[in-house]
């Protein structure tokens, strides 16, 4: 098979698996390469994502690492097929980093976001957005603007229609109060989230500044479930651009960081009241 010189964070991820199946099973690389019919070299390059692994040789790996789980191999199995989206269509016009996250939401089988300074990408108007990118340093040009402007759209397609993604997202009061684009933008931008909470896939959940301190301040976090909770990955925003976690002392953790936000969080209900006042007030 032809090598990658590029893995996506999707063929990371499933590297990342494959090694930790093998580790944890105590299976030597020299043993799965001889299970397998390749090289040494072959396993590593599968376990860095450089190299793709057939249904055929994963189930075989799986079944000598005594893993018997066959939701897990199957979700595993999805991951080593091929895969592309509408994301591809922006390679090589926009980072990787936007890719990966667009392809980690599209297979992901539910999510929970935490936002403490922005609003959620999946929930902005554009309007907002185009406030967000027009802050950016250095400063992006017309086209590079209307790129982010357009694939943004595109991501936010996924909670709509058949295969509507559930989407949970947990909201600082700070996010809602920053006023990109001025005040006309935040009230149009603060009524499209209730619009948007109003749908039976969208969870809208906000933490007031009477919460006092929180997890993970400052922080925006996107934990996107998998096909089982081992194939779990979180998303962390950061200036040099996205970080993927999905080590399981990582998603333990950032699940119960997750728990202790919504514990935090108002309920619905009491959530779209506090955004309909904050509206109200611009």
């Amino acid at each position: 098979m032809t090598a990658r010189t590029a893995p996506t964070e999707r063929q990371k991820r499933l590297g990342y698996e494959l090694r930790r199946m093998r580790t944890s099973a105590d299976v030597s690389a020299e043993y799965a390469a001889g299970l397998l019919g390749v090289d040494r070299g072959a396993i590593s390059a599968m376990e860095s994502g450089t190299r793709a692994i057939s249904a055929e040789r994963l189930r075989t790996l799986a079944c000598n690492c005594a893993v018997t789980d066959e939701e897990h191999i199957a979700g595993m199995t999805a991951m080593a097929a091929p895969s592309r989206g509408w994301w591809d269509r922006y390679r090589g016009q926009l980072p990787q980093g936007f890719l990966d996250i667009a392809e980690l939401e599209a297979h992901s089988s539910r999510m929970r976001g935490a936002f403490s300074v922005h609003m959620p990408g999946l929930l902005q108007t554009s309007d907002h957005a185009l406030a967000v990118f027009r802050m950016v340093i250095p400063r992006l040009p017309k086209h590079e603007v209307a790129l982010r402007l357009a694939f943004r759209a595109e991501r936010q397609q996924l909670l709509d229609g058949a295969g509507a993604r559930e989407f949970v997202a947990i909201v600082h009061e700070a996010a809602l109060r920053v006023q990109f684009g001025g005040r006309g933008v935040l009230r149009t931008q603060l009524e499209h989230l209730l619009d948007r909470s109003a749908q039976e896939n969208v969870t809208l959940l906000v933490i007031p500044f009477e919460a006092g301190g929180f997890p993970g301040a400052g922080q925006t976090v996107l934990y996107a479930e998998g096909a089982t909770m081992q194939l779990d990955t979180v998303q962390v925003d950061n200036s040099h651009g996205p970080d993927f976690l999905y080590a399981d002392a990582q998603l333990a953790k950032y699940r119960a960081h997750f728990d202790a936000l919504e514990k935090l969080a108002l309920s619905p209900e009491d959530s779209r009241g506090f955004i309909h006042t904050i509206a109200s007030q611009l």
